[in-house]
């Protein structure tokens, strides 16, 4: 269940400091590090000490000090799944792209904010707007987030409608019963539509990106109001938008890492067969 108030538990929030800081330089000495991080020298010793028996940090010597191990990459998992994500739907969204002359978009979800992590706009003839890969949008109002929240786990859905709101407070009842309503519709129809109460001349329609029971993410087609209504464009692209994500999910599963799918003892093994 989501904190009403998230806050920072102060030891955890002074431990990633140092990480942060230990990563913006090959190598950092306890005093560099304790001006950086603007902690005192003992407790960041005591931090280094703490993360040196966990593995994320190794002693190098008295004059170059400290820096980060390899075991960090492991922190960052979740980050090469999205990375293998968008290496999995760049193929078909370029052929999709080709085919209709749509630009299309990939989003994932965080801390239920939408995050564009692809687009084919720049390969498309009819892209009215810039990509923007550091736009954030509000999760209940884009088409990628309404995509995403409706064919998530009933439990996830849950708490990301608890943690999130309209101007900053909650849902009211009848906000959040409109809103499950809504949900229940793209989940009977496939497809979502951006339901912005901001007037907006380029509308989307989107999907989820599904396998299984776990939601990778979603996938819009960006059109101008004008040129046609939200029924054209599901006629004209739902099913063909759909196939899309379909084949994406399917290609990044195929992609995962072999250590992932096989666990390290199928890397040792490997590694057996190669000596040999």
């Amino acid at each position: 269940m989501p904190l009403a108030a998230p806050s920072a538990i102060e030891p955890v929030e002074r431990a990633f400091r140092v990480l942060e800081a230990l990563n913006r330089h090959r190598t950092s000495t306890l005093t560099a590090l304790a001006a950086a991080t603007a902690l005192p020298k003992s407790t960041t010793a005591r931090l280094l000490e703490t993360l040196v028996a966990l593995g994320y940090v190794t002693h190098v010597s008295r004059s170059m000090g400290y820096r980060i191990t390899d075991r960090v990459l492991t922190l960052a998992a979740g980050v090469r799944f999205v990375d293998n994500l968008v290496n999995a739907a760049a193929g078909p969204m370029s052929e999709f792209t080709a085919s209709t002359g749509w630009p299309l978009y990939l989003g994932t979800v965080s801390d239920a904010l939408v995050l564009i992590r692809h687009s084919t706009a720049p390969e498309s003839p009819m892209s009215f707007e810039t990509v923007g890969y550091d736009l954030k949008f509000r999760i209940y109002e884009s088409a990628l987030g309404l995509a995403y929240l409706s064919f998530c786990a009933a439990d996830e859905r849950r708490s990301i409608i608890d943690a999130i709101g309209t101007d900053g407070g909650r849902f009211s009842i009848a906000q959040r019963t409109a809103l499950e309503r809504h949900l229940a519709l793209v989940r009977e129809r496939g497809y979502a539509f951006t339901r912005s109460a901001r007037s907006r001349r380029v509308n989307g329609m989107a999907v989820p990106i599904v396998r299984g029971q776990q939601v990778l993410g979603a996938l819009t087609l960006r059109y101008p109001k004008r040129v046609m209504t939200e029924d054209q464009v599901a006629a004209r692209f739902a099913a063909q938008l759909t196939t899309t994500a379909r084949d994406i999910a399917a290609r990044a599963f195929e992609r995962r890492w072999p250590e992932q799918v096989r666990g390290p003892g199928a890397r040792r093994e490997r590694s057996r067969k190669n000596r040999h």
